[in-house]
């Protein structure tokens, strides 16, 4: 049965990683990998200049050329540009198309790549899962789909960072004033004060940004 799998992945395991410590604003969206044709990348940071300087000194890329430019209605501007990316994001795309997958889609923020892959049956699932550990990856699988599941999906969150919102709202965190402690939620959660703090901010962002993008203007390439 086909199956989609989202993960996450150390963006030092994959590439940008250089980018991503020196600008903490940086993000990026890709549509899709396919074989070695160089992707565009949409990106957006604190200007042109900055995240062009940043792409170009990134040993882990090879900046192919800036396609296109545009200020968006809510002033968050963005950039396309065509990346070659390095031997540790090739490898990943073989692993997964010599395993009958795809990758369908990727995006980056806080140093972290989330990648959406398309698996024809569950054992190329696993088969891929033990070379990713093997290659030393550092993958963490956040969701396994069947694909009609992803046209009801109406949360950019992952499950874990779902259910960890979710409890946080049940037991009153977000309540005013708070009726429970951010350390009392984490033990109740039973994960480090740290995790769950960085956790909470992963599921704002992704909230705010998932709020922003529908009201984003798409980008068109220049001809």
């Amino acid at each position: 049965m086909t199956t989609v799998v989202e993960l996450e992945v150390p963006a030092d395991r994959l590439g940008l990683a250089q980018t991503f410590d020196r600008v903490p604003t940086f993000e990026f969206q890709i549509g899709g990998l396919i074989g070695d044709v160089a992707p565009l990348v949409r990106v957006t940071g604190p200007d042109r200049r900055t995240i062009e300087d940043t792409l170009e000194s990134d040993s882990s890329v090879v900046v192919v050329a800036s396609v296109a430019s545009e200020c968006s209605e809510s002033e968050h501007e963005q950039w396309l540009f065509r990346l070659d990316f390095g031997e540790r994001l090739k490898l990943f795309q073989q692993i997964v198309s010599a395993n009958e997958g795809a990758i369908l889609a990727a995006r980056g923020r806080d140093g972290t790549w989330s990648v959406q892959l398309l698996y024809h049956d569950r054992k190329s699932v696993s088969t891929c899962h033990e070379l990713f550990g093997q290659y030393d990856f550092g993958v963490e699988v956040t969701r396994i789909n069947d694909p009609t599941d992803l046209e009801q999906e109406r949360t950019p969150l992952t499950k874990t960072q779902y259910e960890t919102i979710a409890a946080a709202h049940e037991l009153g965190y977000f309540d005013v004033p708070r009726r429970i402690t951010l350390e009392e939620l984490a033990a109740e959660l039973d994960v480090s004060h740290q995790a769950l703090s960085e956790r909470l901010r992963r599921c704002q962002s992704a909230l705010v940004s998932a709020e922003l993008a529908s009201r984003l203007t798409p980008i068109e390439i220049d001809p």
